[in-house]
C-alpha cells in the first residue's frame, strides 16, 4: 500500500472520529457551568476602562475591573 492510500484511509476513518470528538469537547468546554464568569469578563472587556484610562500597572487595573 502506498503512502497516499494509507494516509487517505486513516483520514477517512480515524481522523474524522478524532476531529469530531475534539469539536464536541470544545463545545462542551465553552458551555461548561464554570465558564460564565470568563465569558462575561470577555464580553465586558471593551468597557473596562471607559471612565478613565488604564494605568501603568495592568494587574491592578484588571483586579479593579473585576470588582
Amino acid at each position: 500500500m502506498e503512502t497516499y492510500s494509507l494516509l487517505r484511509s486513516f483520514a477517512d476513518s480515524w481522523m474524522l472520529l478524532v476531529l469530531t470528538l475534539f469539536f464536541v469537547g470544545v463545545v462542551f468546554w465553552a458551555w461548561r457551568p464554570g465558564s460564565r464568569r470568563a465569558h462575561e469578563d470577555a464580553a465586558n472587556a471593551i468597557f473596562r476602562h471607559e471612565r478613565k484610562p488604564a494605568g501603568d500597572d495592568w494587574e491592578s487595573a484588571s483586579e479593579e475591573a473585576r470588582k
